[in-house]
């Protein structure tokens, strides 16, 4: 057990990286749980600490788009989106290089790898020179945490130290895709980079395969049962919803809107301007916050399919799983 300290030191966070412990860090996208990439013994904290299945692979993080050939062959289609896309909120799926243990890649051929926009952890990449595998800082299976708070409530006594950089200003995990050997570009996983953008850019659409929920995931979130809240939670139309749980205590998450047949109290708007990028930002956050309260049952609307709406409710969905399930 450790006595978890929340801070600012990025000299402190650096040493306790090179001493091969782990390391909550901020990102743009949400709070990742840190270890150096090429050190299996401090990559199996993560899991340890975040009770994450092993065959769940991780993502590296690295300073800049010029490391990325140290660890990965990179494709011409490839290195155009990181160059266009990076840093930001889109990791990519890449054949890697043996430096890449295979305990951050859960034995497949290929690893996913981002460039993280956060100033902070820009200047502790740099500090430590090596990459960091950094899955979610939370136990696994929960809601991802987009505040240093969220990270000391999931996982105080378990690290020793949270690098506090704020909340983080996208609030969904990275869209993650892969450039096929015929050069399609295929989605692995929705997030806070709008498929739109990336379809835009590419000139022409992704492919979107069907979810294969096993045992052997790819790549991060891919898992049915992920992001879920305690409470039971439940997406769709939440009029008629209200109507079938009028003998709970249900808690909303919506939109923009409100319902006439709940009190106000109840209601968590995540935009009421509509924007899905404010909505995205404020998921996770509104979904922890109910989580806290005495609610028998979350109801939550299905998003537009459109932009991030399409990351919002893949989050949603998912949350709706048990592990059971």
């Amino acid at each position: 057990m450790f006595t978890t300290e929340i801070g600012t030191n990025i000299e402190k966070a650096s040493n306790l990286l090179q001493e091969g412990n782990v390391v909550a860090v901020p990102t743009e996208t949400v709070y990742g749980l840190a270890a150096n990439a090429l050190n299996p013994a401090a990559v199996a904290k993560i899991f340890e600490a975040k009770n994450r299945p092993y065959f769940n692979p991780l993502i590296i993080h690295l300073a800049s788009v010029n490391e990325i050939e140290k660890y990965a062959y990179i494709d011409e289609i490839s290195m155009q989106l990181a160059n266009e896309f990076m840093p930001g909120p889109l990791t990519l799926l890449l054949n890697k290089k043996n430096i890449v243990p295979d305990m951050v890649t859960a034995g497949s051929n290929k690893v996913a790898i981002r460039i993280p926009d956060h100033p902070l952890l820009i200047e502790l990449l740099h500090k430590v020179n090596f990459p960091l595998a950094a899955p979610s800082a939370n136990a696994f299976g929960y809601v991802s945490p987009v505040t240093s708070q969220h990270v000391l409530q999931g996982l105080q006594g378990k690290i020793p130290y949270i690098l506090d950089g704020g909340k983080c200003n996208v609030g969904l995990e990275s869209t993650i895709v892969e450039v096929n050997e015929n050069g399609e570009t295929i989605l692995h996983r929705t997030g806070g980079l709008a498929i739109e953008t990336i379809e835009i850019f590419l000139g022409k659409p992704l492919i979107r395969p069907l979810q294969q929920h096993n045992l052997s995931p790819q790549t991060s979130g891919q898992l049915k049962s992920h992001y879920a809240t305690t409470t039971p939670l439940i997406q769709g139309n939440v009029t008629e919803l209200i109507q079938q749980n009028s003998d709970k205590k249900v808690g909303i998450i919506s939109f923009k809107n409100q319902y006439q047949q709940v009190a106000k109290q109840h209601q968590f708007v995540l935009s009421k301007n509509g924007s899905l990028t404010e909505a995205a930002q404020n998921l996770f956050d509104v979904m922890r916050h109910l989580d806290t309260l005495d609610y028998d049952i979350i109801l939550a609307e299905n998003f537009p399919d459109e932009g991030l709406g399409k990351a919002i409710n893949d989050r949603l969905k998912r949350a709706q799983y048990t592990q059971k399930d």
